[in-house]
């Protein structure tokens, strides 16, 4: 070779890179067969021992944790939720054939007797465009509409048939809230006049626990509780006895409940009529 041409070749190994070595294969050398460049599970441990350590136990932020518990607060709210709607249902899920049945024919008196309110008042309408005396036939409709809210406001005595409902507390277990929807019970049935030993229930009244016994407008009672209602005891007594109404729950406060039907209930108890302080009639 000439002196030029090893020049040239001396040259070209400087601007080459270095050789790489070639790899192991398996068998050329120490070890356990790998090939070169393969790294090793840092610390003995396989990839699944590794992955299972990231997970478990579980590493959680202060954020996360925030979450989780207002998440578990959350469910704890929707299932409380529905487990009380589903004890509102019972009741009524549970309930045999006829007392559905009964339920719906109280259903379908209250819309008649509503139907029957409002043909009395369009009766009352044509009678006063028809009437050759209007002053006259305005004047008694005026004092039957006096009574009718005499009795509503309990300023009047009243009469008429109804039920006698007498509520035994021998445990003292009953209370305000049970009384009061008893009353609610019987005004939905169609009650028109109401008294409670010897006090007349009206639009505000109240009542309250009291010293282990109620008080109905501040006048305290005690039991036996007795109701006297005027209205239609076809309709009373069936509100009170409806699947999870007020007798059942009475009764599962080891209470006594009888309902009695009359021909002629008294209600005798009379409240004094009250001036509003600021409210005058428009007419005046």
């Amino acid at each position: 070779m000439s002196d030029h041409e090893e020049h040239h070749a001396h040259r070209l190994r400087k601007e080459l890179p270095a050789e790489v070595p070639p790899s192991r294969t398996a068998g050329d050398g120490p070890g356990d067969g790998t090939r070169e460049g393969a790294r090793p599970e840092r610390n003995g441990l396989t990839g699944r021992q590794r992955l299972l350590k990231g997970l478990w136990p579980p590493r959680l932020t202060r954020a996360q944790l925030i979450v989780a518990l207002l998440l578990f607060g959350l469910g704890f709210g929707l299932a409380v939720q529905v487990a009380s709607n589903s004890d509102s249902d019972g009741a009524l899920r549970g309930a045999r054939q006829e007392d559905l049945v009964r339920i719906l024919d109280e259903l379908d008196d209250r819309t008649q007797r509503l139907e029957d309110e409002k043909q009395g008042l369009e009766k009352q309408r044509d009678e006063l465009e028809n009437s050759s005396d209007q002053a006259e036939e305005a004047r008694k409709q005026t004092l039957e509409k006096e009574r009718q809210l005499g009795i509503l406001a309990g300023t009047v005595a009243a009469q008429g048939p109804g039920i006698t409902v007498t509520i035994g507390d021998t445990k003292g277990t009953v209370e305000a809230d049970m009384l009061l929807d008893a009353i609610q019970e019987l005004r939905a049935a169609g009650a028109e006049a109401i008294q409670v030993n010897g006090v007349r229930v009206v639009a505000g009244t109240y009542l309250a626990d009291t010293d282990k016994s109620v008080s109905v407008d501040g006048n305290k009672i005690n039991a036996p509780y007795r109701f006297q209602v005027i209205g239609k005891p076809q309709d009373l007594e069936p509100a009170l006895n409806i699947p999870g109404g007020v007798v059942q729950t009475l009764e599962k406060e080891q209470a006594t409940v009888t309902v009695e039907r009359s021909s002629k209930i008294v209600v005798d108890a009379l409240r004094a009529a009250e001036r509003p302080d600021y409210a005058r009639s428009s007419s005046q």
